[in-house]
């Protein structure tokens, strides 16, 4: 079911909250999905979902690639192609519960992000490794699915 990202209802904000792993899809250079388990914390009022990791990672690698869709299909050479977002989707599921948050996703490297991100870390999960090439990945979400 299709649920408006500006109007989440309370049960689904505190399903949200609550701590749960989820996994996070990027896509790979031949367009194949990369799944990861990851944590991650969920802003409502700006709408972002936060990801903390290695700045070398796949997922990462991943974000930062510029994808183009044209009229050959995905990745494929042609005069109409455009630059298309780089996309990413978060799900989290809970026996019959579940969520998924999808939108455009860029990695942050600047301190105050990433320092904003673990600190929402550290609200839902733990205080997380000590890692100095740690990045944010930021998704700012446009579509969410799920059954709460």
């Amino acid at each position: 079911m299709s649920l408006d990202p500006t109007t989440l209802s309370e049960d689904v904000r505190e399903f949200l909250r609550e701590r749960h792993l989820a996994t996070l899809t990027t896509l790979r250079a031949d367009g194949s999905p990369h799944v990861v388990a990851v944590g991650f914390t969920w802003d409502n009022d700006a709408r972002l979902v936060r990801v903390i990791t290695d700045g070398g990672s796949q997922k990462v690698r991943n974000a930062e690639r510029q994808r183009s869709v044209g009229a050959g299909g995905a990745d494929q050479p042609s005069a109409l192609a455009q630059p298309a977002g780089r996309r990413a989707a978060v799900s989290q599921v809970d026996g019959r519960r579940w969520l998924t948050l999808e939108g455009e996703v860029r990695v942050e490297r600047g301190p105050a992000e990433v320092a904003e991100a673990v600190r929402r870390y550290v609200e839902r999960y733990r205080q997380p490794r000590l890692n100095p090439h740690r990045v944010a990945l930021i998704i700012a979400v446009d579509r969410v699915l799920g059954r709460t």
